[in-house]
């Protein structure tokens, strides 16, 4: 394996932000290679999406199906941050089996925590190495413009010493969650993106790229709490977020898709009360959600809820719904980018970003 392959996991990056805010380099890129959107997976979360890409499968081959897990069997309420929660193989796992060597970069620590076994090398800007620290400067904050850049940046100074064949650079969506398309912020942060991975392209002598998102972004003005509607009904019921993590500050763990566990409930019922409520698009029960998603059953909760365009889920007892608030999780944020330049993507079709591993899997690690 000469060649690098870079595939880079832009989170958040809503085809909206393609509309308003310049990135000439991928813009070059895309008309010299291709340029699609493509569809992300459900839910519309970070992990599942990570996950996703690099198994080349769909949630219910690869087991995660949330950012947070209830787990009825044992009693216990886990974030899904570790690589125990995945059963299928990633690609950094077939890349050492083969020889190869990969690299993994994130933003956030709890993809490396999840994504990283396997991998010949992998950090964070929240856990970086200080080698790479000291050479191209301490990491950003994770809630800053900055930080994706960094990644890009410390990526590049990491090939500079030594030889990957597999390059794995996901980002933070702090700036998609915080700014709107529109916003001379979320410019600024595509702007330094962009030029990042410009500089990074440049230093490989041989490299193909493909780059796409995890999940797009809507603006969110209503919040919904699902057991306060289905005790008005006397129907006992807890609600578990599916975007739930430790970056609180991005979303206030408020996400567009909910997972509903029924204490000893009538499903039938519960489920009429949750279609009859103004807010709600959706409410599917288990097997149905699994099915109709791909999703792994046995990780979900008895229904899954999907909420219209502006709305969230949450308890107000414990959040405050923010101001301008911008977030994720439905099928409303389910268009994604996909850029391939450099590589040899004739015949291979990118209809989801889960297909950008899948290519990864066929042609570079056959």
């Amino acid at each position: 394996m000469a060649k690098t392959t870079v595939i880079v996991m832009v989170d958040g990056f809503d085809p909206e932000y393609q509309e308003h805010c310049p990135t000439p380099y991928l813009e070059q890129i895309g008309r010299q290679g291709f340029m699609v959107r493509g569809k992300a997976m459900m839910p519309t979360v970070t992990n599942v999406n990570n996950t996703s890409l690099v198994t080349a499968s769909y949630p219910v081959t690869h087991g995660i199906v949330s950012n947070y897990w209830l787990d009825r069997q044992e009693g216990s309420e886990v974030y899904m941050e570790s690589a125990e929660f995945v059963r299928a193989e990633t690609m950094f796992q077939r890349a050492t089996k083969q020889g190869a060597r990969s690299l993994l970069v994130s933003s956030k620590d709890k993809l490396r925590r999840l994504l990283g076994d396997g991998s010949t090398f992998c950090f964070s800007s929240e856990q970086a190495p200080k080698w790479v620290s000291q050479a191209v400067g301490d990491p950003p904050s994770i809630y800053s413009l900055e930080v994706n850049g960094w990644i890009i940046d410390a990526a590049r100074y990491v090939l500079s010493k030594e030889h990957y064949d597999l390059v794995y650079l996901t980002t933070t969506d702090y700036a998609m969650h915080t700014y709107g398309p529109e916003q001379p912020e979320s410019a600024r942060h595509l702007m330094l993106l962009d030029q990042a991975i410009e500089k990074l392209m440049e230093t490989l002598p041989d490299v193909e790229i493909l780059l796409t998102a995890d999940h797009g972004m809507s603006f969110k003005s209503r919040m919904i709490h699902l057991p306060e509607v289905l005790g008005q009904h006397g129907i006992s019921a807890q609600a578990v977020p599916i975007i739930k993590d430790l970056y609180t500050v991005h979303h206030s763990n408020l996400g567009g898709c909910i997972y509903v566990y029924l204490d000893n409930a009538d499903l039938d019922e519960a489920l009429a009360v949750l279609r009859n409520t103004d807010g709600i698009d959706e409410a599917l029960p288990r097997e149905e959600a699994a099915r109709r998603f791909r999703l792994m059953a046995d990780r979900l909760g008895d229904i899954m809820v999907l909420g219209s365009t502006d709305v969230v889920f949450g308890n107000p007892e414990e959040v405050t719904l923010p101001v301008n608030l911008r977030s994720h999780g439905s099928t409303y944020e389910d268009d994604v980018p996909i850029v391939g330049y450099g590589g040899s993507f004739e015949g291979f079709e990118f209809r989801e970003n889960r297909d950008v591993g899948r290519y990864v899997f066929e042609r570079v690690l056959a």
